[in-house]
């Protein structure tokens, strides 16, 4: 593998990838960022990047300063015990006036709220960013009133997981947020409709990789399961069924071809679906394609 000369530095999801195999060589590596080149002084004054990025994660989008717990000054010098009074004040009022409004009140905890479900999910930094927009303009046209600020967060979750084509189902995001299915729905549509978020829908492909990664399937699997869902599609078999299912029940019947075989229940409880839809769904697809499954 240190021979290939195809890899791939995914920085959406902050991965080094193998372009032939599919292998994730490396994860959670730093982004660096375009390189540049300053020729004077003033370049480099002008392109001098310091402190930390702009982020729309935290309610300040991160340009606030924190005066620190250590009793220290800018010299690292301690400070004479007359003045810690004074800076124990000084902390004290610049916390509060971080947070000086209602709007900025329920950003911070609505933020604080995408993280910890994103985090819980592992889901990448492009998502949790794009979260965060969709709620501020939520906030901004006004569309949070008479609703939970945990469903509102937790539906512009759920969109930007389908705007950044990572999808997750509402009933993992319900599981992580704490709210249930139907009200994520119904928030979800609520917003995507007043924002005017054109998302497409999800397709069964989409959520391959991850299901055979949970499932320990090889990569053989996972092309092969890709090769019948684009058969199914061709076929037109996939529309009007949930995604997840037809997902699962391609992985089904990939697992059994490739000589991986895992069971319905197993196959179900990743996907999150039950085990009858993946029998009518696997039947229906060996049926179509003209598949003989050895069971």
């Amino acid at each position: 593998m240190s021979g290939s000369t195809h890899l791939t530095r995914d920085y959406a999801r902050g991965e080094l990838v193998c372009e032939d195999c599919g292998l994730v060589i490396d994860e959670d590596f730093v982004d660096h960022g375009p390189e540049w080149r300053a020729f004077d002084s003033e370049q480099r004054e002008k392109r001098s990047r310091v402190g930390a990025p702009l982020t729309y994660t935290i309610h300040d989008k991160g340009l606030s300063t924190v005066i620190g717990w250590k009793n220290r000054d800018s010299y690292g010098k301690s400070i004479p015990t007359r003045s810690r009074a004074q800076l124990y004040r000084l902390r004290k009022w610049q916390r509060r006036i971080r947070v000086s409004n209602a709007t900025e009140r329920n950003l911070a905890f609505a933020l604080a709220e995408l993280d910890r479900m994103a985090s819980g999910m592992g889901l990448p930094r492009n998502v949790r960013e794009t979260a965060a927009m969709i709620y501020r303009k939520a906030v901004i046209k006004n569309l949070i009133r008479g609703r939970s600020i945990e469903g509102v967060s937790a539906a512009a979750l759920y969109a930007a997981c389908r705007q950044c084509g990572v999808p997750r189902t509402l009933d993992e995001i319900a599981e992580a947020s704490g709210v249930s299915r139907k009200e994520i729905g119904r928030t979800y549509r609520f917003i995507a409709r007043e924002l005017g978020l054109k998302l497409m829908p999800t397709s069964p492909q989409d959520y391959i990789s991850r299901f055979c990664s949970e499932l320990g399937l090889s990569g053989d699997v996972q092309s092969k399961a890709i090769e019948i869902l684009k058969e199914a599609a061709d076929k037109e078999l996939t529309s009007g069924r949930g995604p997840t299912g037809v997902a699962a029940a391609a992985i089904y019947i990939a697992s059994i071809l490739c000589g991986e075989r895992r069971t319905q229940r197993e196959v179900a409880d990743v996907a999150g679906v039950t085990e009858v839809t993946i029998r009518n769904r696997y039947k229906e697809l060996a049926e179509r394609l003209d598949i003989d499954i050895v069971l």
